[in-house]
């Protein structure tokens, strides 16, 4: 199919999720009740994805507080902080780096194999990347950012390995830290070449609100298939650097700005898409929203997705795909 589209993957929690998971957390909740609210709300986004009209799906991620606290709670050799405040109001617990960092057992397979149960659509398994789990924990344990971050990779490589035995054809992992900390980008490429090695699934790394620029073109020597960007927030001004120094994987465009509550209209997102046309060949382009949909409301959510749908079947007809 020419110009898939698809999400990052977090859609927003309803407010039955919200509420049992404050429940669980003053222990007025078990967890298998918990786990019924986490499933129904899955089922729930997954039935959007579907009626909406979405080319490969996300489970939401309603069973993640958040993309490293989520993923420490499941590996030996973390601990986990108070509230850290990460930008804006927004708060995450921070994870501690104590000790060895061992994968006691797969952390995300049996919610994909769940979630891809419910649709005959390609479901997208997500993870987050071994350099932005590093970055985002304190470190009490490792002698340096590279063992920390090496260590990592090692883990999360084998919940690739699963992912792919269970079936996963497309697997994303997040990166957003690699465009902050630009200084580092060598030590996140070495990471991402364990991460990755000798899977034959689509793999795709997501980046967004850091310096593209700084990293630009030095990333692609990461070992995926596709890059997922952030663009519309930062109104495209990497399309120039792309122009002068050719992409030369796949990219997942972002033409949602996921930090603005305005749903854009189709038009707007039809802009966006003949912008990507003019840079990339047609089968290289993906269509998603710059980031994760969980700080919009439902109905932005919705709406804004609506309208990526909308335009990337327009621009399909005009380029006859």
């Amino acid at each position: 199919m020419m110009l898939p589209t698809s999400t990052i993957g977090s859609f927003p929690k309803p407010d039955y999720l919200r509420d049992a998971r404050r429940k669980f957390d003053r222990g007025e909740v078990r967890a298998d009740e918990l786990r019924r609210f986490e499933e129904q709300a899955t089922r729930e986004c997954i039935r959007l994805q579907d009626e909406i009209g979405l080319d490969v799906l996300v489970d939401g991620e309603m069973y993640r507080g958040d993309m490293t606290t989520f993923f420490a709670q499941h590996l030996e050799g973390f601990g986990i902080s108070g509230l850290v405040r990460s930008y804006g109001n927004r708060y995450y617990r921070k994870p501690i780096l104590r000790g060895p960092v061992r994968r006691p057992r797969p952390m995300t397979v049996d919610w994909w194999r769940f979630a891809q149960s419910l649709t005959r659509k390609p479901m997208k398994a997500i993870l987050t990347g071994p350099y932005t789990m590093m970055d985002w924990s304190f470190d009490e344990h490792f002698e340096s950012r590279e063992a920390a971050t090496m260590a990592l990779a090692a883990v999360i490589h084998d919940e690739l390995v699963d992912l792919e035995a269970a079936g996963a054809r497309v697997i994303q992992i997040d990166e957003p830290a690699i465009s902050v900390r630009t200084d580092e980008l060598p030590l996140a490429i070495a990471a991402m070449r364990v991460v990755t090695k000798g899977i034959r699934a689509r793999k795709i790394v997501h980046i967004c609100y850091g310096d593209l620029a700084a990293i630009y073109p030095k990333m692609l020597e990461l070992a995926v298939d596709q890059f997922a960007l952030e663009l519309s927030n930062s109104d495209y001004d990497m399309l120039e650097p792309f122009k002068r120094a050719p992409f030369t994987k796949e990219i997942g465009f972002g033409v949602l700005d996921v930090h603005s509550h305005r749903v854009e209209s189709a038009d707007k997102v039809g802009e966006r898409l003949r912008r990507a046309l003019e840079v990339f060949p047609s089968d290289k382009i993906w269509v998603n929203p710059d980031c994760g949909l969980k700080t919009r409301t439902e109905a932005e959510a919705r709406g804004k997705l609506e309208a990526m749908i909308q335009a990337t079947r327009a621009v399909r007809e005009e380029i006859g795909a």
